[in-house]
């Protein structure tokens, strides 16, 4: 049974030591028994450098096997993994360094030119092993959290889900969280022990880790892709791929290369599912994605304060259904028909998510987890949705901004901040757009008559600031924008008000 995530790992190497586990981006594979060792060797640096129990310690990174060996040695010692994509900017990991006061971070630096370069800036110290390379920093002065023996207590996983400016959030994920989602996951998706894994998908987001984690329950094989290539991807679906989950903008990447490499369709054979998940699944999309790979496209919803997946379909190929599926294991939902967009009529409401998934609240921040979480324990998901005569959960819209740009979530209100830190910016109004697969981030920003500024100086002055995936497509410099009586930006008119420019 397991108590703690590093569990999976312990029972992996006991009982299919000798099988690869990770295929890195090197092409280098990794048996189980040797991720066991490298945790092993991970553990004893970080007790070298002082982590105790309840410490948070902040990994970042690109996907690469000093992620699971760091994170499976914190969690032996019921310290708390703060995984960070490396792609952050320096000003968005101090902030988070600020907020998460972790006691020690850790930078995957034999991996990344990015994460060589935080770590460079923040002075870190170069430690090798059985792990690789990374670079260590320690903080003084950290106050650890409390530590608890139930799994549906102690946090393992911190990953923040809002912006770094303003008010950060963290919402905290316990090892009975991550255990149930893991094992929801693995039955779901029917994951094999002789299943390959293509990830693409960074740890640093709850899909990818949680998937992660899946691979490891079954003890199959995971590609682990520190970026994404479609290229690399393309190549190994060719070798060994079977299981194949992305966000829909890898899976179209894949069509058009395989097309011009005079590809109509996959036929290596070697595929028995493929899953799109983090955006809305448009139907001519996935009947574009079934043709393609011959296999009916499963869809899914997750978010992070439900640990990744909370319902998925199980759908056969060519089912017109698009919705994202019925509750996973002992995951369950209700509606509250009484937030702005529901519609009771058509049955429309905020989806309310329960169960052993459920966070156990945003880090120090009891005021932003009373409102996210109801006096029972529901997640006030901020979605709305309807419950089919089928139980099937269909998505309608959101009652919160959150905009999803390749599978990241990009919350408009850090990118209206960091654009209005510019003297020249009067106010900043961000929304989302869908296209193909995905949306994009559309900024548009106030400025006094006579103002020279353009597009190219703020896309400049954001650049070092935000992280690529939440730097706006398109910014629209005006002297006007549309607005209510009270002055607020009617983000509603926006697109429609400047289409012509877009």
């Amino acid at each position: 049974m397991q108590t703690r995530i590093h569990d999976f790992l312990t029972e992996a190497a006991a009982v299919a030591g000798e099988s690869v586990a990770v295929v890195d981006h090197k092409d280098q594979r990794h048996t189980w028994g040797e991720v066991l060792q490298a945790a092993d060797e991970a553990e004893v640096v970080l007790r070298a450098f002082g982590v105790r129990a309840g410490d948070r310690v902040v990994l970042v990174f690109e996907n690469c096997i000093a992620v699971p060996a760091f994170i499976n040695a914190v969690s032996r010692l019921d310290a708390i993994s703060v995984v960070i994509n490396a792609r952050l900017t320096e000003t968005e990991l101090s902030r988070i360094f600020g907020h998460s006061d972790p006691s020690l971070v850790m930078f995957s630096t034999d991996v990344s030119s990015v994460a060589q370069s935080h770590a460079d800036h923040f002075e870190a110290k170069t430690v090798s092993g059985a792990f690789g390379s990374v670079a260590l920093l320690r903080r003084e002065g950290s106050a650890p959290e409390p530590v608890f023996e139930a799994a549906d207590e102690q946090v393992a996983l911190m990953l923040y889900t809002s912006g770094t400016t303003g008010a950060p959030k963290a919402p905290m994920l316990t090892h009975g969280n991550l255990i149930n989602a893991t094992k929801a996951t693995a039955a779901v998706r029917d994951v094999q022990s002789d299943d390959v894994c293509f990830l693409a998908l960074p740890l640093s987001h709850i899909y990818g880790f949680v998937t992660f984690l899946a691979m490891t329950w079954a003890k199959g094989t995971i590609r682990m892709e520190a970026r994404f290539a479609v290229e690399r991807m393309y190549q190994a679906m060719q070798e060994d791929v079977t299981f194949l989950p992305g966000v829909p903008q890898m899976h179209a990447q894949l069509f058009h290369y395989a097309r011009a490499n005079n590809k109509a369709r996959y036929d290596r054979g070697l595929l028995r599912h493929v899953s799109s998940g983090g955006a809305p699944l448009d139907p001519v999309w996935k009947r574009e994605a079934e043709a393609f790979y011959g296999l009916p496209l499963q869809n899914g919803y997750g978010l992070t304060e439900g640990t990744a997946g909370v319902c998925a379909t199980q759908n056969a190929k060519g089912d017109p259904d698009i919705s994202v599926g019925r509750p996973m294991l002992n995951c369950k939902f209700r509606l509250d028909m009484d937030v702005p967009g529901a519609d009771a009529e058509k049955g429309i409401g905020e989806i309310q998510l329960g169960g052993p998934q459920v966070m156990k609240g945003y880090f120090r921040d009891p005021e932003q987890t009373a409102q996210a979480l109801t006096e029972d324990g529901f997640f006030r998901t901020g979605d709305l949705g309807r419950i089919d005569d089928e139980g099937r959960m269909h998505i309608s819209g959101r009652c919160k901004e959150l905009i999803i740009h390749s599978g990241f979530n990009v919350y408009p209100n850090e990118v209206e901040a960091t654009l209005s830190e510019h003297p020249d910016v009067v106010f900043a109004g961000v929304v989302g757009r869908a296209i193909q697969g995905n949306e994009e981030v559309l900024a548009f920003v106030k400025v006094d008559a006579g103002c020279a500024i353009g597009e190219a100086d703020l896309k400049d002055f954001v650049h070092d600031k935000l992280a690529p995936y939440k730097r706006p497509a398109r910014i629209i410099v005006a002297t006007d924008l549309p607005a209510a009586p009270t002055g607020k930006i009617l983000k509603s008119k926006l697109i429609e008000a400047f289409a012509d420019q877009l």
